[in-house]
């Protein structure tokens, strides 16, 4: 009879675990090796004077409609060197622009009708690469921040306005200021001049009346 020892060997053979990989202290080098890249938002040298979670939307003329813009924050950034003011609003997950313009001594804003947490602007805007003329409406989550916005807008859109024209307006109230007090300081010195005649008058009439008063004095 044939033995099955060696058929029982070649078995064990086949099942005897695979020996642990043993390290050779080797180091391998990875094939690609990247670098690390800092990104520029564009911002660097801007100040946020605000930042408000809001929703914008634009009035699509041809469709006679407003459009979605997208769903983020709302920047007011002033640069800080030239002191200029620009509005950025950037998408809250892809980061995309969807409104980028200068904020100009020209704006306005105002409350959307029918609607205390949103208000309606124009801007000459270059979110799409090229400046276009839109009508922007934003919404916030309360009334609170949507006061905050106009009036920041607002006060934005004064400080704008170039240095000659507010020194021309200082020097107008200046020169009606002065014009009122020398108008003050002579109406005042014409009552004092009527005053001081009217006590000559007064002076000499009481003289008259006592001399006319006095008996005449014998010869």
């Amino acid at each position: 009879m044939a033995s099955k020892e060696p058929e029982h060997e070649h078995r064990e053979d086949q099942e005897a675990p695979a020996a642990e990989d043993e390290d050779t202290g080797a180091q391998v080098a990875p094939i690609v090796k990247l670098e690390e890249v800092a990104v520029s938002t564009g911002e660097e040298n801007e100040d946020p004077i605000l930042d408000l979670k809001s929703k914008l939307y634009r009035f699509d003329k041809e469709g006679n409609q407003w459009k979605e813009r997208g769903a983020g924050t709302v920047k007011l950034l002033k640069h800080k060197e030239t002191g200029k003011v620009r509005l950025v609003m950037r998408q809250s997950k892809t980061l995309k622009i969807c409104a980028n313009h200068l904020v100009l001594p020209t704006m306005t804003v105002q409350e959307h009708a029918g609607n205390d947490k949103s208000c309606l602007w124009h801007a000459s805007d270059y979110a799409d690469g090229e400046l276009k003329d839109e009508l922007f409406c934003i919404r916030f989550a309360s009334v609170e921040n949507c006061k905050t916005f106009m009036q920041m807008f607002q006060e934005v859109a004064e400080s704008q306005k170039p240095k000659e024209e507010n020194k021309d307006a200082s020097d107008a109230a200046g020169q009606l200021e002065k014009l009122s007090f020398q108008e003050k300081a002579g109406e005042e010195k014409a009552v004092a001049k009527q005053e001081e005649k009217e006590t000559k008058v007064d002076t000499e009439k009481a003289d008259t009346e006592k001399k006319d008063g006095e008996p005449a004095s014998s010869t």
